[in-house]
């Protein structure tokens, strides 16, 4: 007479059912349906262990929501903006881009506590500071309909390395070029995100004449629009574009060392820039 198979799992039950990969015997509560047959519980988590996790393009982790950091950029844009119109123009002058003394714009009063003073916090604050409804729209309007794409591109940790990094180079060229100048907007981040878009469709062999020719439009209106800071453009154009370059074109073997150490590059030389531009004021 034969034997009775009971299940690894559970001894007291009887089963005729083998998993497909490692032939223990498994009852119904631990059958679980693969393509041929069914496997047990452990031999299903060892598959799981040794599958990768889903990857970005640029090798980041997919996340649920692939649009995430771009709609918390936006929130504290707006949050920002709308603290400026509850406070007035004199938070604009605490936390605009400038690097000299001089007269506050804003509020009249002769001030002399800029980058050059110490306050470094500015080159990132300023990129988060809109007075205008034409600006915060124009940019937040810019910001997702070309963030958030690139963000499920890149994921969350590069996309957010890549807009922190345009934002330094924007600050960075402001400083130097035009230290004197009162300089707040997401502009130079957004150029940032228009560079390193027309780089992945350039790696992806997408058709590239729409992106050029927003670009080149953007580009015209820097260099003839009144007040315009064509500085914060430039510097963040091409600190995005440069990340992007290194992000897209990077080794697959050694593809995470060229990634950041090329953010960290450009992450180095708009810091020396800046100290730079502040060494010139205060010389």
């Amino acid at each position: 007479m034969d034997q009775a198979v009971c299940c690894y799992r559970h001894q007291d039950r009887e089963t005729g059912i083998r998993c497909t990969r490692c032939e223990r015997p498994i009852c119904p509560e631990c059958m679980v349906s693969a393509s041929v047959g069914f496997q047990c519980p452990e031999c299903v988590g060892e598959a799981h262990r040794r599958t990768a996790p889903p990857r970005t393009v640029a090798g980041g982790r997919t996340a649920g929501d692939p649009f995430l950091v771009t709609k918390i950029l936006i929130g504290l844009n707006i949050a920002v903006f709308l603290l400026v119109k509850a406070v007035g123009d004199r938070l604009v002058g605490d936390l605009a881009l400038y690097a000299s003394c001089g007269t506050n714009p804003f509020t009249g009063q002769h001030m002399c506590a800029g980058v050059a003073d110490g306050q470094w916090y500015r080159v990132l604050t300023s990129a988060f500071l809109h007075e205008q409804y034409w600006h915060i729209g124009f940019n937040m309007l810019s910001l997702w309909w070309i963030g958030a794409p690139l963000e499920r591109l890149l994921g969350r940790v590069r996309y957010l390395a890549l807009y922190l990094v345009s934002v330094l180079g924007g600050s960075a060229l402001v400083l130097l070029l035009s230290p004197s100048s009162h300089t707040l907007g997401a502009s130079g981040a957004v150029y940032g995100l228009f560079g390193a878009t027309a780089i992945y469709m350039r790696r992806m062999r997408y058709d590239m004449r729409p992106i050029l020719i927003l670009l080149a439009l953007n580009i015209v209106f820097s260099f003839t629009w009144a007040n315009v800071s064509w500085q914060g453009h430039m510097g963040g154009l091409v600190a995005g574009t440069l990340v992007a370059v290194g992000m897209a074109y990077a080794p697959r073997d050694r593809r995470a060392l060229v990634q950041w150490g090329t953010c960290a590059g450009v992450l180095i030389a708009s810091l020396v820039l800046t100290g730079v531009a502040v060494a010139q004021v205060t010389s």
